[in-house]
């Protein structure tokens, strides 16, 4: 069966679609299939699924099939996209475009993310909307009746993990709290988010404790603080 060369079939319904990956998928006698396979097997575009179905891994679940193992094995999920983007958005100061994910502030191109989640705008889309879900996030409202025993105890996790961190930098404008340095006006500056009240000393880790500091600010904090 000839393969059609439109990339994108508009009259299609999404049955006809999925029942095409699928009949692609026993063709080759697997349970996963690449975009580049479709494309070469399948009488539809793999374009048309990613439009129908907003990424080729939704075209993928729908139709009862797996991730390719190519792609499982470069771990290229949806979490350390939105890492990697987390980071490139630190660097730039400000959110992203297409020509800034490139390698030399980017572990990956926005091919990626077009993959996974349809298109580059989507994928913006996507993250600012994980980012911005309240759940999960600390603050002392979020923690204020919560009972720990003893009283020593902390009611929180030591660790600031990636999606607080950023929030906490995008409160702060991406600027280091002491000195005001970036790494938007200077690629040398690493950003550190640190515990305002020591977590040593009773401190949690909430939106109200946390601060961004350069690394070199956050040591000579650190530095002090050995010497009270």
């Amino acid at each position: 069966m000839k393969f059609e060369l439109e990339e994108f079939h508009r009259n299609i319904s999404n049955s006809e679609v999925l029942h095409d990956i699928k009949r692609v998928a026993n063709k080759l006698g697997q349970g996963f299939l690449t975009t580049r396979q479709q494309n070469e097997h399948g009488k539809y575009h793999s374009n048309t699924a990613i439009k129908k179905f907003d990424s080729w891994y939704n075209a993928l679940e729908k139709a009862g099939l797996k991730r390719s193992k190519t792609q499982t094995d470069k771990g290229i999920s949806e979490e350390k996209l939105f890492q990697n983007l987390e980071e490139v958005w630190i660097k730039v100061s400000k959110q992203p475009k297409y020509r800034d994910m490139q390698k030399t502030i980017s572990r990956y191109g926005p091919e990626p993310y077009k993959r996974v989640f349809g298109s580059w705008r989507k994928a913006l889309e996507k993250f600012v909307t994980y980012i911005n879900n309240e759940e999960n996030i600390s603050s002392e409202e979020a923690i204020k009746h919560i009972k720990a025993e003893p009283i020593t105890k902390h009611k929180t996790s030591r660790t600031i993990n990636w999606r607080l961190r950023f929030l906490i930098m995008r409160r702060d404008n991406f600027k280091c709290k002491d000195c005001g340095r970036s790494p938007a006006t200077d690629p040398s500056i690493i950003l550190h988010v640190d515990h305002i009240k020591a977590w040593a000393k009773g401190g949690e880790t909430t939106l109200e404790n946390l601060q961004t500091l350069c690394s070199k600010c956050n040591i000579g904090k650190s530095d002090l603080e050995n010497h009270e």
